[in-house]
């Protein structure tokens, strides 16, 4: 591996699954720029979030600590600081162009300049972190805001989607009818080819992080993208009725929850028909074909601007269902959601390959230090995948994987959700419930089957539970003095 410090451009799309990839095993995707990384890069297939859901996803990996240990456990909760600061001390000059999904939405957070671009649908939600004592998020003119204002136009948002004659059968899914640069992964795209353009050569590295708000709903394609979708053949939602039946009473309380209330314009329907589940999956999958060509714009400014020696990072913060298991969204822990595709690109570095074994989406922060020649706090929780990159030999990945979640606005029914994933088994903990989830995944790799009360199961639930019992102690002995720091 090269010596020097690379720039490094980490590219964060929200609420991506995995088959939204064609060099992955996607058929039905036309992604030729994140097929080209994929391609020339290392890919990790197994890589798991640390939470299910965007802020307490994002604080752990721009922290290298779980949520329990950031205290960051749901939307809003404040969040102000993170290892991007490490960076910037270090001589790296630090660019945020998009979604970070901070709390304040605009706190600084290690960047130099931040050119925040939020949620597309904030409808009404209490203001993140309490400040400023706004009447709710709507009301946040974050960059796109202010782009779309000058040009005399208004986002498309849930007050003008309920207008719509087919609103509740739409379930979430509408076609961009702004111009296309106003768009918000067209503007992301747009801003950050922008900068790399037209800014001054620096003398030192830089570190762009770039947030795309897809494919996070609404599904919202413009109508070329949509009717290329729609003429598709594609994966539809896996389900049973013994699936829906076997689930813990917080996960069908969250499916009445989301049939109940059309968060982010989704109406939520378990029982919609092929029609209405096809449109809504053909329109997510156009607005993941959308963002592919804004990283292809990112991989053409980098080239065209010099940036030769430069590490691309993708990932996403979760998953989305789109109606597996009869759910919407995220919220839970079945692999539609905690399984995030990631890869590292540089081809000069690196070469092209796929890494099977387990690891955690928060790996990928010390893995950025470890890459920039910065030493990370000692405390850290995550671990840096180089060795990986590296094709080390004695690198073996993670023996489990966890991710956790705590009563919010949406998931109601549980104080708290925790999961613990190995190559083999996972198992899903509520605290407040005696039901929980376990599936063999080796049998069962679609969790359909909830293993958690089977007798023939019980020695390896017993040994799962156990897990996470070490797991938090371990946790709470390594991180606390780093969390007395962060709060």
């Amino acid at each position: 591996m090269s010596t020097s410090r690379p720039n490094i451009v980490f590219v964060i799309t929200d609420q991506q699954r995995m088959d939204t990839i064609g060099a992955l095993g996607a058929s039905h995707m036309d992604t030729p720029n994140l097929d080209r990384l994929a391609e020339e890069g290392v890919t990790f297939t197994d890589c798991h979030i640390t939470a299910p859901s965007c802020a307490p996803s994002r604080a752990s990996l721009f922290t290298g600590h779980y949520p329990h240990t950031t205290g960051i456990y749901k939307n809003g909760d404040r969040w102000t600081r993170s290892w991007v600061e490490d960076l910037r001390e270090s001589g790296y000059h630090t660019v945020n162009v998009g979604k970070m999904h901070t709390a304040p939405y605009n706190t600084p957070l290690g960047f130099d300049e931040r050119y925040e671009v939020e949620n597309k649908d904030r409808y009404l939600g209490p203001v993140p972190a309490g400040d400023p004592p706004l009447p709710g998020e709507k009301f946040y003119l974050d960059e796109w805001d202010r782009a779309l204002q000058a040009r005399g136009l208004l986002k498309q948002q849930r007050e003008f989607y309920r207008q719509w004659d087919d609103y509740d059968e739409r379930l979430g899914a509408f076609e961009w009818e702004l111009p296309e640069d106003a768009h918000p992964d067209v503007f992301v795209g747009d801003f950050a080819a922008r900068w790399l353009n037209h800014m001054p050569a620096l003398d030192q590295p830089l570190f762009m992080q770039v947030g795309f708000p897809g494919p996070h709903p609404p599904y919202d394609p413009t109508p070329e993208y949509a009717a290329a979708y729609m003429d598709r053949d594609l994966p539809m939602p896996t389900r049973s009725d013994a699936d829906l039946e076997g689930q813990p009473p917080p996960l069908k309380k969250l499916r009445a929850h989301h049939e109940a209330v059309d968060h982010d314009s989704v109406s939520h329907d378990v029982d919609a028909s092929e029609e209405q589940l096809h449109r809504q999956r053909a329109y997510y999958y156009a607005n993941v074909a959308m963002l592919d060509e804004q990283v292809g714009k990112l991989l053409d400014a980098l080239e065209a601007n010099g940036y030769d020696d430069t590490v691309v990072v993708f990932t996403s913060d979760h998953g989305e269902a789109l109606g597996d298991h009869g759910h919407i969204q995220k919220w839970t822990m079945y692999d539609v959601i905690t399984n995030v595709p990631t890869i590292v690109w540089s081809p000069d570095r690196f070469e092209s390959r796929t890494v099977e074994e387990l690891v955690s989406l928060f790996d990928l922060g010390p893995t950025v230090l470890d890459l920039a020649g910065v030493e990370a706090d000692p405390s850290i929780e995550a671990q840096s995948l180089v060795p990986a990159l590296e094709g080390d030999d004695e690198w073996t990945g993670r023996d489990q994987v966890f991710a956790e979640h705590a009563r919010d606005g949406i998931l109601r029914e549980t104080q708290f959700m925790t999961m613990v994933r190995t190559d083999d088994w996972k198992l899903v903990h509520f605290v407040d419930e005696e039901e929980g989830q376990l599936f063999d995944l080796n049998a069962d790799p679609d969790e359909l089957v909830n293993r958690w009360d089977d007798p023939n199961a019980q020695d390896v639930k017993r040994d799962l539970l156990d897990t996470l019992l070490e797991w938090r102690i371990r946790s709470g002995v390594r991180s606390a003095d780093w969390a007395t720091e962060f709060r």
